[in-house]
């Protein structure tokens, strides 16, 4: 067995315990169910074992992996109308004369960093697209997507349930500038 090379002398590991709540991008908010060691190409791995809320689905993330795959924590409940501005600003600046697949790529790109700032601006840039024109079947799936991710962590963050986050959301797009 290969001596395994400890990484955490040469950076800062965010930790979790069995019970936190965090973020995996792109799949949302999850709860870490267990801390388990596994024997992977002959050597032993320390992985957290996340259950996704939405879905249900069970990933396996590396500990050593937690700052690449940018696992985080969920934000503040004070964190929340940071979030909210980010809808509400730059509204009348989109950049509709792009293409549907060059937007799609950037989105997708923002989704992917795990940032619920640039997840609220996927939603916010797609929610007005939606207004004017009809959304590709690529952003369609994109605006659910990020949707989902918006509502179950601020809902999480402000301990109350999707449906009053969902309302709180449209009545900013209600709001004048």
């Amino acid at each position: 067995m290969r001596e395994k090379i400890d990484i955490t002398k040469h950076k800062k590991i965010r930790k979790f315990k069995v019970g936190d709540l965090a973020v995996y991008p792109a799949h949302g908010v999850g709860r870490i169910e267990a801390i388990e060691s596994r024997v992977v190409n002959d050597e032993k791995h320390d992985f957290y074992i996340m259950k996704v809320l939405e879905n249900n689905m069970v990933i396996m993330i590396p500990i050593w992996n937690v700052e690449s795959v940018r696992l985080r924590y969920v934000i503040s409940k004070e964190e929340i109308p940071k979030v909210y501005d980010v809808i509400k600003q730059n509204r009348e600046s989109l950049i509709n004369n792009q293409t549907w697949n060059r937007r799609y790529r950037e989105y997708m790109d923002k989704i992917k960093t795990g940032s619920i700032y640039d997840v609220a601006e996927v939603f916010r840039d797609l929610y007005f697209i939606k207004i004017t024109k009809d959304l590709s079947f690529g952003e369609r799936k994109l605006f659910d997507t990020a949707t989902t991710l918006l509502i179950s962590e601020l809902s999480t963050a402000a301990n109350t349930n999707e449906e009053t986050i969902m309302s709180k959301i449209e009545s900013l797009f209600d709001e004048p500038e």
